[in-house]
Formats: C-alpha cells, sequence, structure tokens
C-alpha cells in the first residue's frame, strides 16, 4: 500500500510541476539541481564538486566507458559493480529477476553495441518511474487495462507497474515468437509495448491471420523506429506508433498525442554537442535530476539526434523529429581525391528504401574499408538497392566499393535492430 502510495504523490507531484513550470522550465531545473546538489555530497565521485556547489557546466562530461568504470564510486549506495553484475547475470540467465540488492533493484543492459550497463533503482526511484511511465506513456486511467510488454529481460522497475486496473504481462523475446500468440490472443491486450523488430515480427503473424488482437495503443520502445517500419506498423495496427526513448541513463523522452517525442525536460537538462555545421544533428548530454542511487550528470549519449522545430501538441519540452542511430554506425570512407568521408546512417536509409517501393526490410553493414555487406527482404529488389548505395557513394567520390549480398538480416534476437551498422573500426 506505501509503494501505491509513493505513485500516487510522485504522479501528482509531476502533473502539478509540469503544469507551474509550463513557462518557465528554467527555474524547475534550477530548484531541482540544487536538492540534487546535495545528494552528490554521498557520491564519491562528484562529492568535492558538490561541496564547492559547482555549477553544472564545470562537471566533467562522461560517457557509458567512464560511467561503469566508475560505477563504485558514482553511486550513493555504496553498491560494487561486481555485486550488480553478480545478481543481474545471474537473473538473466534463471529468467528470475525479482532479487534486489538491499532493496535496491538491479537492471542489465546490453545496448546497441552489446556494451554492458547497469542500472540501480531504490523503492522510491521505482515510484518515480511507474509515476512516469502513468504520466507519460501508458496514462493513467481508472479503466482496466491489459499490457502486454515484450523485452529482453523483465525487472522489478516493470513489474511495478501491476496494479488492480493495470494488468501487466511479460513477454520474453528471447523465446520463439510463435510461443507468444496464443498467449496474446488470450490476452488480448488493450496496450502493446515492444521493440519495433518485434512489432513488425507480430505484424507478420497479423498479417497471416494467425493474432488476433486490437489493442488501443501500441508503444515502440528500446530501438530505433524507422519512418518506413512505422508506416507500415500503422497501416497494420490502424493507428499512431508511440515511442519511449528509454535507456539505462533512463526514461528520456516520450510521444504527445502527436506522435512527436520530447524530452522530459521537467527533470532532465539537455545539453546538445552538435554533429554537424548545420546544427541539425547533436548527441544528447544528459543530467537526471531525479536520480539520487546512481547519478546521471552530464552523460553524453551517442546516439544522433535530429531537433523538431516545433510540435502542434504546443510543449515547451525540445522536440526529436527522429533518432537516426549511433554515432559509431556512421560509415566511413576514402574518396578517389584520399580525403575522409563521413555518410551518416539517414542517408543511406533512404537510398536502399526509395530504390524500390517493395523495399521494407533490409541491413547494411560495413565490413571494412571499402567493403559493405546488403541485406534486402525482398530479393527481386537487391539490385536496384545495391546499384542505388554505389551511385551514392560515387556521388560522394567514394568508388570502387564492393557490395556482398546477405542472405539473412544482420540482427542478432534479443538485440537492438540497427539497419544501418559500421562493424569496421579505423586503428
Amino acid at each position: 500500500m506505501f509503494f501505491k502510495i509513493q505513485i500516487l504523490y510522485k504522479l501528482l507531484s509531476l502533473k502539478i510541476h509540469k503544469k507551474w513550470y509550463k513557462n518557465r522550465l528554467n527555474k524547475l531545473q534550477e530548484k531541482r539541481w540544487i536538492r540534487l546538489n546535495n545528494t552528490l555530497l554521498k557520491s564519491p565521485f562528484y562529492r568535492d564538486k558538490a561541496k564547492k556547489n559547482t555549477p553544472l557546466n564545470e562537471y566533467p562530461i562522461i560517457n557509458k566507458a567512464h560511467f561503469m568504470a566508475d560505477f563504485d564510486i558514482i553511486n550513493t549506495k555504496r553498491v560494487s559493480l561486481k555485486k550488480a553484475l553478480e545478481v543481474a547475470i545471474k537473473a538473466e540467465e534463471s529468467r528470475d529477476f525479482s532479487p534486489l540488492i538491499n532493496g535496491i533493484t538491479v537492471g542489465l543492459s546490453t545496448g546497441t553495441s552489446g556494451n554492458r550497463g547497469v542500472f540501480l533503482a531504490t523503492e522510491e526511484e521505482r515510484a518515480q518511474w511507474v509515476a512516469c511511465v502513468l504520466d507519460r506513456v501508458i496514462g493513467f486511467s481508472l479503466k482496466k487495462r491489459r499490457v502486454a510488454f515484450f523485452l529482453r529481460a523483465n525487472s522489478n522497475l516493470y513489474d511495478s507497474v501491476t496494479s488492480k486496473s493495470l494488468q501487466f504481462e511479460f513477454f520474453d523475446i528471447l523465446k520463439n515468437m510463435e510461443t507468444h500468440t496464443g498467449r496474446l490472443n488470450k490476452l488480448q491486450p488493450t496496450i502493446l509495448v515492444a521493440q519495433p523488430s518485434v512489432l513488425l515480427e507480430l505484424a507478420s503473424y497479423v498479417e497471416k491471420r494467425e493474432l488476433s488482437i486490437s489493442p488501443t495503443k501500441i508503444i515502440s520502445v528500446a530501438e530505433v523506429l524507422y519512418q518506413e517500419d512505422a508506416t507500415f506498423l500503422k497501416r497494420i495496427f490502424k493507428q499512431t506508433i508511440h515511442q519511449v526513448y528509454q535507456c539505462t541513463e533512463g526514461l528520456l523522452a516520450s510521444t504527445c498525442a502527436h506522435g512527436t517525442l520530447h524530452f522530459n525536460e521537467d527533470f532532465l537538462i539537455i545539453e546538445k554537442k552538435y554533429l554537424d555545421k548545420e546544427k541539425k544533428r547533436f548527441h544528447p548530454i544528459i543530467t537526471d535530476l531525479l536520480r539520487t542511487t546512481q547519478p546521471i550528470i552530464r552523460y553524453e549519449l551517442n546516439d544522433i539526434i535530429h531537433e523538431k522545430s516545433n510540435c502542434p501538441c504546443g510543449s515547451h519540452f525540445t522536440a526529436i523529429d527522429k533518432i537516426e542511430g549511433r554515432s559509431d554506425d556512421v560509415l566511413r570512407f576514402k574518396s578517389i581525391t584520399g580525403k575522409d568521408v563521413k555518410v551518416y546512417p539517414d542517408f543511406l536509409r533512404r537510398t536502399i528504401i526509395l530504390a524500390d517501393p517493395s523495399i521494407n526490410d533490409y541491413t547494411l553493414v560495413q565490413r571494412d574499408l571499402d567493403t559493405l555487406e546488403l541485406y534486402v527482404g525482398n530479393n527481386n529488389a537487391y539490385e536496384l538497392a545495391a546499384k542505388a548505395v554505389k551511385s551514392y557513394l560515387e556521388s560522394r567520390g567514394v568508388k570502387d566499393i564492393i557490395i556482398e549480398k546477405a542472405l539473412v538480416r544482420n540482427h542478432v534476437k534479443g538485440n537492438k535492430l540497427r539497419r544501418i551498422q559500421n562493424d569496421w573500426k579505423i586503428n
């Protein structure tokens, strides 16, 4: 009962603060930063700066590698990375995700690159997460609803959503999808939450009439939702596909009624590290003002974000036009004049899907400086796609590229689907 009261309190707090500070986001962020500064005194990594009331812009910018290397001294609960990994890996192997460390939930994320990430959350932070999910993802309602949640791993964090009015059912994506169709048909979920790659697989079962569900809301999580996939899913399920931008670092953004992702800037500070002269692409540098067990301070993500200039919903929160992919997946070549040529994933994605209207499933992987591996779901359109990729690269001064044909999509079940991927690392 106490946990549910915490959720209600957090939910009301989110709604009141969002409305009260609607036109004064800076004031709300400043207020929450001052409060967070007291928590940072408990973090050996940040203690010295917190004692001096150091401004946020003078804190170090860190990334995932730094975050994991300094795990033991960043968190405020003296939880060691060794112990956290031990609990998380055991849960992965047993598929029992209930164990805690001193009341703290431990979660494991492989990330898009396969590098492990570990997150910690106290009961209060779990309540905060549930409140945010109710407020911005699922929506608060007294009506009974059934949620089908597809993920690689369950967590106490996700189980916290369950209540009398909200039935939560976890579906393990590592299991064969055919084993889930009967359970889904029986459950008849009102809300479906899954990775885009899983949603595409479920849509194929709907097309084959082996799955008959009519959820009122579909939410894409964990992977990039490419526009062509969103269009296909919208046609099959006959509704707008909503999104959640969440990773080990927290619940970063969710879609409004118009389907536009917005950063949760009432409890996040977003700095932008621009990647091009036009300032169209940026890496978000995240500071989470509500995370206390595992502070997220000036954490640079390598996701490539395109900002949307405005949204019909009128929100003051920064709108995301699209998440292009990761900087690791920018393809790199040498031009015929010897110059370095960087190609962002979005250019090649558009090149491939525009090569033929039938192309809706593909992957392109850079294996080395002059070799690409291309998979196209519609085999009859492969040559058109390969020709289009070569033509585009030649327009950028890159010639003599070898394109090898792949017979299967470059995707390991349980990992995040990356349509464009750079597996070649420059020494």
